[in-house]
């Protein structure tokens, strides 16, 4: 039994370099599209709003100071009750760039993210459409550039990375680190010409793509996927373009408590049911691989069986991962503390192992 799981924990070991030797030969090589281009598009930039009135006096100011010779700000206020309406109505009076779209009610049987989306799309005067929320902050004033430099004339979707602020905490050092593993997958996939995900808070997609598929009528009754689920869908090797870079880097705000992360990693997860055939295989492998890879060496290491040989790929496997991990952060344009990531990669198998029997036995996935 012992040499089938030291088998099974060197070809784990093997699975994993190959990944992250892809994602390290990717991610570091890339450079942004169309940086250098004089001639930059016009952009929307599309905001959703439910009761997010402080978090909207935080944003606004960086998106009016963005450094692009023609952008827009379209903002749907969905529903707020906080005073967000008014407090755009007095923005919209005083800033020409801001355009605001007001909802009082969301039809029965649509989902209200995706409702708010689809109207903020369809009054939006520009064919190239940037994406982020209302809790999100740029982190550069080239940031609308960045993303409007993707667009060219055979790209449809652009796809930018959003990290989470260094806050104090357990739950925020390990949404830092579940998140850049994502974007890890998420981007090299798309520079491999398997773009298979993007994520809302960073994203730039054609208004005429949108329309022409019928928005995200495919998948209304989903709960999310109106960011990656419409990029798994219709985006490809030819029409994609990937944003890289401190100045096209979008930062958002983790959750608190367990319990508030997990609920958001379940909706995220049950979503990835709809992912295709292809892109499911793919990224069950690596998330198999990280897990078998620590549990046969859990087996191996009690049972001190080639201790020599199991501890040595083990911190062969860490030093490697440590290195591409803080070598890759700097290239997305934030900075990982190398110490923790051991630590943070054996919870990341653990996490695998939560999730995963956590979306076979939810039916049921709430917003929030």
């Amino acid at each position: 039994m012992s040499e089938v799981i030291f088998i099974v924990f060197l070809g784990a070991a093997c699975i994993q370099t190959i990944y992250w030797l892809l994602f390290a030969g990717l991610i570091l090589r890339h450079k942004n599209p169309c940086s250098e281009s004089a001639q930059l598009p016009g952009v929307s930039i599309i905001v959703c709003a439910y009761n997010e009135l402080e978090n909207l006096k935080k944003l606004l100011p960086a998106l009016y100071s963005q450094n692009h010779p023609d952008y827009e700000i379209v903002v749907v206020n969905d529903r707020s009750t906080d005073g967000t309406y008014e407090y755009l109505l007095e923005q919209s009076e005083q800033n020409e760039k801001l355009k605001l779209v007001h909802i009082d009610r969301t039809p029965a049987h649509v989902n209200a993210k995706k409702y708010a989306l689809t109207l903020g799309i369809k009054v939006a005067k520009h064919e190239q459409l940037v994406f982020t929320d209302a809790d999100c902050q740029p982190a550069s004033g080239e940031w609308a550039s960045n993303l409007a430099s993707g667009f060219n004339a055979q790209s449809q979707f652009v796809l930018g990375y959003s990290q989470f602020t260094a806050e104090p905490g357990f739950v925020n050092s390990f949404s830092r680190f579940e998140t850049q593993m994502t974007g890890m997958l998420c981007h090299s996939f798309a520079l491999a010409g398997n773009p298979y995900m993007g994520v809302g808070r960073n994203l730039g997609y054609r208004k005429s793509m949108f329309l022409q598929n019928n928005g995200f009528n495919q998948f209304q009754r989903v709960v999310g996927g109106d960011d990656d689920l419409l990029v798994n869908q219709y985006a490809n090797k030819s029409n994609t373009e990937v944003c890289l870079g401190q100045d096209a880097l979008v930062w958002s705000y983790s959750k608190d408590t367990v319990p508030d992360y997990f609920r958001q990693k379940l909706r995220h997860i049950s979503v990835s049911k709809y992912y295709k055939r292809k892109d499911k295989l793919l990224l069950g492998m690596y998330s198999t691989s990280h897990l078998l890879f620590w549990i046969a060496f859990v087996i191996l290491a009690a049972s001190m069986y080639f201790p020599e040989i199991v501890f040595g790929v083990l911190i062969i496997r860490l030093i490697l991962n440590s290195l591409i991990i803080n070598s890759i952060s700097k290239k997305f344009g934030e900075r990982i503390v190398i110490w923790t990531v051991p630590m943070m990669d054996f919870l990341y198998s653990v996490y695998l192992l939560i999730m995963g029997f956590a979306a076979l036995s939810t039916k049921k996935v709430r917003w929030n």
